[in-house]
């Protein structure tokens, strides 16, 4: 059996498919637009998943997509008629949006040149929160979880939260839209100059710069309530009617203003995006990343205590939030967080078609997840064809001497793009397309960010560690596959590896794991070996664009940037 599962008309769009229980390959249309969180029909992403696969789409037999325009509909007409003169853009945007949503089948053969009435049938509409929570849970390790979705919005749902039970999942409770801790957390993030969809990490990011002396101010806006939710003072927010999320003729989405003229008074005239960051906009950072982490903290609590589970899978937008990931365990009641690799919405195509798979057609669980590299691979034969037509001189080592040259470059020190195996789902690079250096230079961290990627100077680098060190670098130990958590770094490795410790003195941690990724963590290990420390510095490989997802990208980031050496697969390129 084959499915298809898909994120479509929605920001990052992405394929996923399966063979039975299998994941063959996920990827998102990003990568192959090369236009951050593209929203249209992911077409180039579908067209590699049917490659991998070695399939057509007739051969499908289920379509998936993480949305469902019935959803909640009543509710959603009864909203817009409390103020239908102010929500008629809204309207025909939605409007516009549903009828792409349900006349998927055209879009297959326009560009698959398969018959739609063919098509129609194999289509499958799963709520968008019940596909976040499918992400989540299916993959997991437990047989028995709490599970929560929670982001901006989709299908007019907020916030969900549920039980996995096997090869099902029971929805308890839900918070409609526009009462949204990610439209809360997104508020913020225009209101502090950062006016780009995903541009929140920056807020958390910031937050370590800054004293939380705002946390009551904040505070005001929202009601934790005592069923374990949240409400919000719509003082504080624009009309939700005047649509939050569009997208433009080219599909990239664009977030209307959400704080209102009352939120300006309260916290006075918001930032532009090229003003100076003072230490009051540092603080307000602060003080956000707090209140968000206090109301998810509730959230988690409730549900524990309502549920006795000890384990819990987390997915949405706000699941992105590794800082705030890294506090559930010790101060909800679970014992056991899992995290997919795309929490973001580009999980929802792998999310819906576990939720059919398992909910619907009652299939056994699949073998649970710890690797996000499902994208796209290159042999070093298709990586010697494109260097020799454009000239590069390059060398191709075995594996034991490329380990020895590529750490020796590191110690240089150097900064070299490392491009291996298959690419990663999701936002996180984990050592298939990295740049890396040595995390004990301690002017690693404000090269990178001037000569490479070229962005805010508060921005942190991760770092990527042996699973078996992990203990002796950080206070707390789990798996972190996904990069999905910060933890404090013990007080006396700070001064070691200064290049991944952040100013508040925590790390994102990627725990490398030996089974999941055999050659990144040889490459660490060699790096051990040379100078005792068990850990790279790890960035995603690009500079304001999507991660790079073929070698010429790679090459071509390489070219434009400042690093010392460009590996491809078993081919090294240095300046």
């Amino acid at each position: 059996m084959y499915i298809l599962g898909l994120n479509a008309y929605h920001a990052d769009s992405s394929a996923a498919i399966y063979k039975d229980d299998v994941l063959i390959a996920a990827t998102e249309e990003e990568r192959f637009r090369r236009i951050k969180h593209w929203a249209g029909f992911p077409s180039q992403a579908i067209a590699f998943c049917l490659k991998e696969a070695g399939i057509t789409v007739d051969q499908l037999d289920y379509i998936t997509i993480g949305r469902d325009p019935k959803a909640k509909f009543a509710r959603k007409v009864l909203f817009l008629a409390k103020d239908p003169f102010g929500g008629i853009k809204t309207v025909r945007e939605r409007l516009e949006n549903r009828g792409k949503i349900t006349s998927l089948e055209k879009e297959f053969e326009n560009h698959f040149s398969v018959d739609a009435a063919s098509i129609r049938p194999k289509i499958k509409n799963i709520e968008h929160h019940r596909s976040h929570m499918a992400s989540a849970f299916f993959p997991s390790p437990f047989d028995e979880a709490a599970v929560l979705s929670i982001d901006g919005s989709g299908d007019f749902t907020t916030t969900m939260i549920g039980v996995g039970r096997g090869t099902k999942l029971e929805v308890l409770d839900s918070i409609d839209f526009p009462v949204s801790c990610g439209l809360f957390y997104t508020a913020f993030t225009q209101f502090l100059g950062f006016p780009h969809y995903g541009d929140e990490y920056k807020v958390m990011g910031l937050a370590p710069y800054g004293q939380p002396t705002m946390v009551d101010k904040v505070k005001k806006m929202l009601r934790f309530t005592d069923n374990g939710l949240l409400d919000w003072d719509e003082r504080y927010f624009s009309s939700a009617r005047e649509g939050v999320i569009t997208y433009s003729k080219d599909h990239v989405p664009e977030v209307g203003n959400l704080f209102s003229p009352y939120f300006v008074e309260i916290f006075g005239k918001a930032r532009s995006k090229d003003e100076a960051l003072t230490q009051q906009h540092k603080d307000l950072a602060a003080s956000v990343q707090r209140v968000t982490e206090e109301l998810l903290i509730h959230i988690l609590s409730h549900l524990q205590k309502r549920t006795g589970l000890k384990n819990i899978c987390v997915a949405g937008g706000v699941a992105q939030n590794s800082v705030a990931n890294g506090k559930f365990i010790g101060n909800t009641g679970f014992e056991k967080l899992y995290v997919p690799p795309a929490g973001h919405d580009a999980g929802l195509s792998m999310g819906s078609a576990l939720y059919h798979y398992h909910q619907t057609l009652d299939k056994p669980r699949v073998a649970p997840t710890y690797s996000a590299c499902t994208g796209s691979k290159f042999s070093n034969d298709e990586i010697e064809l494109i260097l020799k037509k454009r000239n590069v001189q390059y060398s191709r080592l075995e594996d034991n001497i490329l380990f020895e040259r590529v750490v020796e470059k590191l110690l240089a020190p150097g900064v070299v793009g490392w491009f291996s195996g298959r690419a990663e789902f999701g936002p996180r690079a984990l050592g298939a397309r990295s740049i890396i250096a040595d995390p004990r230079n301690a002017k690693a961290k404000d090269l990178l960010n001037l000569k490479i990627k070229r962005r805010e100077s508060f921005r942190p680098f991760a770092p990527s560690i042996l699973k078996e060190y992990v203990g002796e670098y950080f206070e707390k130990v789990e798996d972190v596959p996904f990069m999905e958590k910060v933890f404090p770094i013990r007080k006396e490795k700070r001064d070691i590896i200064p290049a991944v410790t952040h100013v508040d003195g925590t790390g994102r941690l990627q725990t490398v794991m030996k089974d999941i990724s055999p050659r990144y963590y040889a490459l660490i290990d060699k790096f051990r070996e040379k100078t005792g420390v068990p850990i790279l510095l790890n960035t995603s490989f690009n500079e304001n664009e999507p991660i790079v997802n073929t070698p010429d990208e790679a090459l071509d980031c390489f070219l434009r940037t400042q690093m010392d050496m460009l590996v491809l697969e078993n081919c090294v390129i240095e300046r």
